[in-house]
C-alpha cells in the first residue's frame, strides 16, 4: 500500500479491523473507545511534559519515536469512537477544517466556547 492512497477512510477501516473490546457496537455509549482515547492523550502529554522537565523543552529524536507510537494510539481510538458514532474520520476532519477556517475568516479564532 502506497501512502498515496492511505487516508482517514482507509485507516479507520484498517483500525476497525483491529478492534476488540467490551460493547464492541452494542452500547448507547461508545465508553471504551472514549476512555481509551483520554488515557493515549494522557500519556502524549506525559511524554510532553517530560520534556520540558528533563530536555528544556527539546524533542529528542527518541521522545519523537514514543511520541510517534502514541499517536498512533489516540489515532486508533479516535477511529474507533468514529465508527462506534457512525461516524467518518473524513467526515469529522472535514467538518473540523471547516470550522476553523469559519472562525478564522470571522476573526474568532481566539476566545472560548465552541459557538464562536
Amino acid at each position: 500500500m502506497s501512502s498515496d492512497d492511505f487516508g482517514f477512510e482507509e485507516y479507520q477501516r484498517l483500525a476497525q479491523s483491529t478492534a476488540v473490546y467490551p460493547g464492541q457496537g452494542d452500547e448507547e455509549i461508545a465508553a471504551y473507545p472514549a476512555l481509551g482515547l483520554a488515557g493515549e492523550s494522557g500519556e502524549v502529554c506525559e511524554k510532553i511534559k517530560k520534556a520540558i522537565r528533563d530536555d528544556g523543552g527539546r524533542i529528542s529524536e527518541e521522545r519523537r519515536r514514543q511520541l510517534k507510537k502514541e499517536l498512533g494510539d489516540v489515532l486508533w481510538y479516535v477511529a474507533a469512537l468514529c465508527t462506534e458514532l457512525d461516524l467518518s474520520m473524513d467526515e469529522v476532519a472535514r467538518a473540523n477544517v471547516e470550522k476553523l477556517a469559519s472562525r478564522k475568516r470571522r476573526g474568532v479564532l481566539k476566545g472560548d466556547g465552541d459557538l464562536r
